[in-house]
């Protein structure tokens, strides 16, 4: 298959747009856009190539390489999204774009070793002191979207509008009670239809 048509294909499958993988290799919005559809330019660089099948978990074979680069361990490692949101550990945050910024590189078999799925995984950053000392303004958070049955844990979630991170606890009857470590504040009650659970937080990183 033609590289470009290819690039296509594993964006939409994956529902990641042209302009937000173009942000992700530091380019400007409509990079992906003018390659696949003008030609321009006729090969992606190598290190917008690599940056690019890593996120899609493919081999760079597949979006023009003449062979498998070769260097130490590329095959062992994944580059997790870094998402351009923040979840709320306070008031909430107005969800804005998930657009991809950045990534983070993880073991790919540190990953499967949690029984993770490397493409459900994305990282975002904590804002706000909810959930201190658990988690810190700044924190970065892996979370998994994979659908799973829920069970109680650290989720991210959005209601009224706002992605928050919170310690979720199912109340039966379909609603669900929304904990803070900070005892400040009060927990949240909320009926399951008016709740998106994003993602299950697994994994946090963040300063001493």
């Amino acid at each position: 298959m033609d590289p470009r048509d290819r690039l296509a294909e594993l964006a939409r499958a994956k529902g990641s747009s042209l302009a937000a993988l173009s942000r992700m290799i530091g380019r400007n919005g409509t990079y992906l856009q003018q390659y696949i559809t003008k030609g321009s330019p006729r090969r992606l660089e190598e290190e917008d190539r690599r940056r690019i099948a890593q996120y899609f978990g493919v081999a760079e074979t597949e979006l023009g390489a003449t062979e498998e680069k070769s260097y130490a361990g590329a095959e062992d490692w994944f580059e997790v999204p870094r998402l351009a949101v923040e979840a709320s550990a306070g008031p909430g945050a107005v969800a804005a774009g998930e657009s991809a910024f950045d990534t983070i590189r993880f073991s790919r078999r540190w990953l499967g070793e949690q029984g993770f799925s490397p493409t459900h995984l994305s990282a975002i950053r904590v804002m706000g002191d909810s959930m201190e000392p658990l988690l810190r303004d700044g924190d970065e958070l892996l979370v998994d979207r994979s659908e799973r049955p829920f069970r109680d844990g650290i989720h991210v979630v959005r209601l009224d509008g706002n992605l928050l991170v919170k310690r979720v606890a199912s109340q039966g009857s379909g609603r669900f009670s929304l904990l803070s470590q900070n005892l400040a504040y009060p927990p949240i009650t909320v009926d399951g239809s008016d709740l998106e659970i994003v993602g299950r937080a697994v994994w946090k990183s963040g300063r001493l």
